[in-house]
């Protein structure tokens, strides 16, 4: 017996609405027409030195995110740097805190949980994490240094940490993405469909890459 698929009515809408929106997109798209997909997201300053979140230019696809408070990241310290603000998601969207590109180039600061994922029903301050993973030969020896995440740096202070790292008040610490989300219902089932695939994983498909017929070998991989 076929298993029964149960959605509730209001997701059923959602997902109904966000399909025809984006069927009205691609037929945009595809007559060469200029497509308006803005939508309107509530948020709420829980900082009074917060910063409105804005797009550094017209095209780009995350938004910065300003902290509201310096900080100060010692080697192998994980720290949140509050932002500031809450953020009312619409449903059927989720919004990602990443990385600053910028950041992660020129220091050695990364985020431990890889990405940040708001869920539309949270109403906390939104926030973002930093591990310094600065450690060994990282670590100058003949001065001690703190940065900043542009990637400059100073001499420390006989208070500061060598190799410490300093978010100031006011800097763009990260981006964000308010995209759609599929809301998925499983189905159990005794078989899945066979694919050329198969279970293969974990670098089964191998690093070398075809560029116009012919096969490109990546060295020391």
């Amino acid at each position: 017996m076929r298993a029964q698929r149960i959605i509730d009515r209001p997701q059923a809408e959602i997902m109904a609405d966000r399909k025809r929106k984006r069927t009205e997109l691609l037929d945009k798209l595809r007559r060469g027409e200029r497509v308006n997909n803005d939508i309107n997201v509530k948020i709420k300053r829980l900082h009074p030195d917060a910063k409105i979140p804005a797009y550094a230019t017209e095209l780009a696809a995350g938004f910065d995110l300003v902290a509201v408070e310096d900080a100060v990241i010692s080697p192998g310290d994980t720290v949140k740097v509050p932002l500031g603000l809450a953020f009312e998601i619409p449903p059927g969207y989720v919004m990602l805190v990443c990385m600053r590109s910028g950041i992660a180039l020129n220091t050695k600061l990364r985020q431990p949980n890889g990405i940040g994922v708001i869920d539309a029903d949270y109403r906390g301050e939104v926030a973002m994490m930093f591990d310094n993973i600065a450690v060994g030969h990282d670590v100058p020896v003949t001065n001690d240094l703190v940065f900043y995440v542009n990637g400059t740096g100073r001499l420390a202070r006989e208070d500061e940490i060598n190799a410490s790292y300093i978010i100031r008040k006011g800097d763009r610490v990260c981006q964000a993405f308010i995209i759609p989300y599929p809301r998925v219902n499983f189905e159990v089932v005794t078989e899945l469909a066979e694919s050329e695939r198969g279970a293969g994983g974990f670098g089964s498909s191998g690093v070398s890459a075809v560029i116009d017929g012919w096969r490109k070998v990546i060295e020391g991989e």
